[in-house]
């Protein structure tokens, strides 16, 4: 265990760019599965995933659904310009990201690709945020469900396909709202699902629409100086009854990709069901509701390596790197997954 002060240069490690996966595998319970529960690393298939769990354990998902977020369109000047929708408001407005080689002045109405218009409002969350805030003269997820392109990470290089269309959404997205997928969760099919039944796990759902600062690494090299991004999360009474039931007989809860644990953590630390989050988990988290994880493996110097490696002990994520790396494992959104539980590893 480390025990010196953690910089962001501690989570960085080198990725042959072959092993970066472009595509999903051929069937979702097909992708690799590795097995960090132990101090040795077992290599297994995704639809193992069954045999890891006992009947007590209640499997948490991220039921968010991933909107079509990404539009295209143009300046009255001709200027070409680029929209990321962060997230649809109260009021029907949206904040989004904006590419596009200079910035139009506030007041301008922007013509989008699909013959619809977009009105700059100005900045959000407020003058100097970060985002563009922005009124679409109709529905904003009817015309980001007509004209919008899947939001596919940077890192994936190809356009956005009718493949990536099903198969950059799990198979249980019930609340639109996410502009990057819960990508643990893209492994589970409804096999999988009946096996996982039929075992007698059972299943509770929360809701965190994950945002585009999902992908962004940290760029600070204290960790106490990075700002979180900031995403809506909910956990429903339904849910936090069936935890309370898993930790009355005993189970665990284990959470299906980070963006469970920073819902279900977000609700622990802050009492609340719902709201905005900005936790920020690193080395040293005491964790109060997740007892294993499922996870994909995560980009370099990113918050999400911080988590897994709060999770499941620094040394032993880094170790689990190096062994995935040298298997030539499938990385990030269309790679494989791997089991962590939170405990000290044990030997085999």
């Amino acid at each position: 265990m480390r025990t010196h002060t953690f910089t962001t240069g501690d989570f960085d490690f080198a990725l042959p760019p072959e092993l970066i996966a472009q595509h999903p595998a051929p069937e979702r319970s097909a992708s690799r599965l590795l097995d960090g529960s132990r101090a040795v690393p077992v290599d297994r298939v995704f639809r193992e995933l069954p045999a890891l769990l006992a009947p007590a354990d209640l499997l948490v998902f991220n039921d968010t659904q991933v909107v079509k977020a990404r539009l295209f369109g143009e300046k009255p000047t001709g200027g070409k310009l680029e929209l990321l929708v962060e997230r649809v408001l109260d009021d029907g407005t949206v904040a989004a990201h904006m590419k596009v080689s200079k910035k139009p002045p506030v007041g301008t109405v922007l013509q989008m690709a699909g013959g619809f218009s977009a009105e700059l409002l100005g900045r959000w969350p407020d003058a100097s945020g970060p985002l563009f805030h922005l009124r679409f003269l109709d529905d904003a997820y009817a015309l980001m469900a007509a004209h919008g392109h899947v939001p596919l990470p940077p890192y994936i290089t190809h356009a956005d396909s009718a493949d990536d269309e099903t198969r950059y959404q799990t198979v249980f997205a019930a609340n639109p709202g996410a502009v990057a997928a819960p990508t643990a969760a893209l492994h589970f099919d409804a096999a999988l699902l009946g096996a996982i039944e039929a075992r007698g796990v059972q299943r509770a759902a929360v809701t965190l629409h994950v945002g585009a600062g999902t992908f962004q690494p940290v760029k600070t090299e204290s960790l106490a100086e990075h700002v979180m991004h900031r995403e809506r999360y909910h956990v429903p009474e339904a849910t936090r009854t069936a935890i309370g039931a898993c930790r009355a007989r005993g189970g665990r809860v284990v959470a299906v990709g980070t963006t469970t644990v920073r819902t279900l953590e977000s609700w622990a630390a802050s009492g609340q069901a719902h709201g905005d989050t900005g936790i920020f988990i690193t080395p040293g988290f005491e964790f109060q509701v997740v007892d294993a994880l499922v996870t994909n493996f995560h980009l370099p110097r990113s918050t999400l390596m911080m988590m897994v490696s709060a999770f499941a002990d620094y040394e032993h994520i880094m170790a689990l790197y190096r062994h995935a790396i040298a298997e030539r494992y499938r990385f990030f959104s269309y790679g494989d997954a791997m089991w962590l539980v939170r405990t000290p590893p044990v030997t085999p």
